[in-house]
Order: C-alpha cells, then sequence, then structure tokens
C-alpha cells in the first residue's frame, strides 16, 4: 500500500468524565483500528468529531483517502424521527451526530470508502434517511449486560448475503462477531440493504448499492 493513503479515523469524543470505565473501553477500541490500519500502512489520524463541528469536521478529513467512523453513545433520535425517550437511552452528542452524519453523505456522493463500526453503523443508515430500532429484542444476545462495561462484548454468529460486498471482503458468508449494542438498523436508508443478520433477524451489516459504504454492528 502507498504510504500516501491517508485514513481518518473518527470517534465521537475523546473524554467521557461521567463514564471514565466506558471511556476506556471505547478509547481502547479507537486504539486498535488505527493500531491495525496503521501497521497495514495508512497513515492515520485520529479525530473526535464532538470536538470539531460539521464544517470544521469536513474540512479536516477532506484529504482523507477512506474514512472509519467508530462506536459510541446511541444517536439522537430527532435525526431519524425517533420518540425522544425509550429503554436503554444513553448520552446524547449532536454535535457529533450531526458531523459523522455529515461524512457519510460526502462520502456517498464522492465516492469515498466509510465503514461505519457499532454505532457508525447506525449513523451510516440515519445519515441516509433509515431508522432505528431504539432498543432491540433479546438484547442479551448482542451485548452482555449482566458483568463489568470491561466484558460487555459478546460473541455470536452472523449469517452475510452471499454476492454483497461484505462476503467478498470477508471471504466468507458465516461468521463469529464480537459486539455490544442494543440498537440496530430498523428500516435500511436510501440505497442501503441490510446484507448481514444475527441468528435472531437482527440486522447486523448494511451496505450501498454504488457507493463503497458498509455498515457492521460488531467490532472487528
Amino acid at each position: 500500500m502507498p504510504a500516501s493513503l491517508r485514513l481518518a479515523v473518527v470517534q465521537v469524543t475523546r473524554s467521557r468524565p461521567e463514564a471514565a470505565a466506558y471511556n476506556t473501553l471505547v478509547q481502547g477500541l479507537n486504539a486498535r483500528v488505527a493500531e491495525v490500519a496503521d501497521e497495514a500502512g495508512w497513515l492515520v489520524e485520529n479525530i473526535a468529531a464532538e470536538d470539531e463541528g460539521v464544517e470544521a469536521l469536513l474540512a479536516r478529513t477532506r484529504e482523507a483517502d477512506a474514512v472509519v467512523i467508530m462506536g459510541g453513545e446511541d444517536v439522537a433520535p430527532r435525526f431519524y424521527g425517533g420518540p425522544a425517550e425509550y429503554e436503554g437511552r444513553s448520552t446524547h452528542r449532536e454535535v457529533a451526530d450531526a458531523g459523522q452524519i455529515a461524512l457519510v453523505r460526502r462520502a456517498v456522493a464522492e465516492g469515498t470508502p466509510l465503514l461505519g463500526i457499532c454505532r457508525g453503523a447506525q449513523i451510516v443508515n440515519v445519515a441516509l434517511g433509515g431508522t432505528l430500532q431504539q432498543h432491540i429484542e433479546g438484547v442479551g444476545e448482542h451485548r452482555n449486560d449482566a458483568t463489568e462495561i470491561t466484558a460487555v462484548m459478546r460473541d455470536h454468529d452472523v449469517r452475510v448475503a452471499a454476492g454483497s460486498r461484505l462476503a467478498r471482503v470477508l471471504g466468507s458468508t458465516e461468521v463469529v462477531v464480537r459486539s455490544a449494542h442494543h440498537q440496530a438498523v430498523d428500516r435500511p436508508g436510501t440505497g442501503l440493504r441490510v446484507v448481514a443478520v444475527a441468528p435472531d433477524g437482527v440486522p447486523e451489516a448494511v451496505e450501498h448499492e454504488s457507493a463503497p459504504v458498509i455498515g457492521v454492528q460488531w467490532h472487528p
């Protein structure tokens, strides 16, 4: 890979004083993605969307050859027309939501490769007009709520659609993934299709029909 290829890894925020243990978990996931990308030869820039605002985030990522949108808090319901109150509601960070939504829309318009991970997959869907399941039934199949936050991840099977871009990337239509989510895609956004599901039928990945944009609910 040419050393000049630039990857923007865009997280929600760097600091969560009110949720230190959760922030440690999230920062570890962010760091791991950056580490793997660096080892593969990418020039990685870590960016916190909440620190930037929409215009500054778009400007800062203007020269990126690819973008990864990381996980974090629930997307604010106003961005997809959902009820403001719902089971399992987390903190909302609307500045980050707006910036990441704008990134997805630009990626689709310009054909920039973009991967959304966990919340990032939900951002992909919402950015393109889709809606979310605000608290999935059988949430215990998708995250471990009975333990400390450091052990919240749960392994489970996922079936990937044959012929999808995601199946070609993974080299398989059946994979075991590690996830920790209580929300998921409901109605897919414009140009998106669900390309992976869990055994309980919950959507686990979406991809765009023409742009190189994929969202996965699990943490690679």
